[in-house]
Parts: structure tokens; C-alpha cells; sequence
């Protein structure tokens, strides 16, 4: 019985620091986008289909660091080739705290964050040669824990290659939604097996 009482203290008292327990040092974040669409800045529309894994470690409490990797196929305009994408880099985000600069958590389940990245992107087209340069973005988003692990997230991007070569600046402002698992500390894991 003392179990069966202590168990659902420590998951009441769980669920509602949902939004705090992820996000502190020593925890591991995973995840990827799983629908995104790009708007051309100087290129035009079109549409992009990619996997975008992502994975990050807690070095302090709301900073992660961690890589990403960025596989796709997009088109510009119609008519235009068919164009494969590929990125890998390092990110970072910075998630802000409940009232930090008069900034509220969404319904006391979610968190603002901040995310960066820089890599190396290129492209190769049909029948063309390939481009590679700088990869760069940066933008907000937010995530919303819908179990104490599990968050989905929205992240609106300025996205940026910097072609090496020929090509010049190709800019992109991105609208991601996707998902991100965020995995305890051994802290926390002991804390289950003293429950056990």
C-alpha cells in the first residue's frame, strides 16, 4: 500500500513539473520533424520531403547541445529537376524558463525554446553537378510535452546555405512540426528502482 501511495505521489508530482524535468543537465533530447514546408526567399516555392533526425545533451539546465542530419528531395518551381538535399551539422537550443522575461509556459505542459544549427548542406540535381557550403539556421519554436517524455514540437526556421563555388546565398524560412523524446538521467532512473 505505501508503494501503491508513494507511486502515485511521485507521478502526480511528475506531471506537473512535466515541462522542468526534460530540460535539465544530464538528460538526452532525440527527435525529428516530421512534416515540413519551405517557402523560397530568394528562390521561390516548391516543395521539400526529408528526414530530419536531431539529438541533443542537457549541459546545463535549458541548454542543449547535441547534431543533426537533414536528408530530403526538393523541387524549386515546376518544371525545374528534382533536387536531393543532405545537411549534417551541430545545434543548439536554449529553452526558456516559466516567467523568464515575462514569458509563460502554455498551459503549465509546454516550453519556448530558441534553436540554432551550423553544418555543412549541399545539393545535387538531376543531370547537374552538386553544391556544398555553409548550413546555417536559427529560429523559435515551441514544444508541448504531451507525456512527461514525449513533447511535440512546432519550430518556425530561417534556414540558410552559403554555396561554395558558383552558387551563391539560398535562403529558406521553414515551418516544422515533429516530435522529440527526452530521456532521464540515472538520477531519475534510481529514484524508480528505490520506488521498485
Amino acid at each position: 500500500m505505501k508503494k501503491l501511495i508513494l507511486t502515485g505521489i511521485l507521478a502526480v508530482a511528475g506531471l506537473t513539473a512535466t515541462a522542468n524535468a526534460q530540460i535539465q543537465k544530464g538528460n538526452w533530447m532525440v527527435g525529428s520533424s516530421i512534416i515540413a514546408s519551405n517557402f523560397g526567399l530568394n528562390t521561390g516555392g516548391g516543395y521539400n520531403i526529408s528526414l530530419q533526425p536531431k539529438g541533443a545533451y542537457f549541459i546545463e539546465d535549458n541548454i542543449a547541445v547535441g547534431g543533426y542530419v537533414d536528408l530530403g528531395f526538393n523541387k524549386v518551381t515546376k518544371g525545374s529537376p528534382t533536387n536531393f538535399v543532405y545537411k549534417v551539422g551541430a545545434l543548439g537550443r536554449y529553452y526558456i524558463s516559466p516567467g523568464e522575461k515575462g514569458v509563460d509556459n502554455l498551459l503549465h505542459h509546454g516550453r519556448w525554446f530558441f534553436e540554432g544549427n551550423v553544418g555543412v548542406g549541399g545539393t545535387s540535381t538531376e543531370g547537374s553537378n552538386s553544391t556544398t557550403g555553409l548550413d546555417f539556421g536559427a529560429g523559435p519554436g515551441y514544444s508541448y510535452f504531451i507525456t512527461p517524455n514525449i513533447g511535440v514540437e512546432g519550430l518556425v526556421k530561417y534556414n540558410g546555405v552559403a554555396g561554395f563555388g558558383s552558387e551563391g546565398l539560398t535562403s529558406t524560412l521553414s515551418f516544422n512540426v515533429g516530435f522529440s523524446i527526452y530521456l532521464p538521467t540515472s538520477k531519475a532512473k534510481q529514484i524508480i528502482n528505490d520506488v521498485k
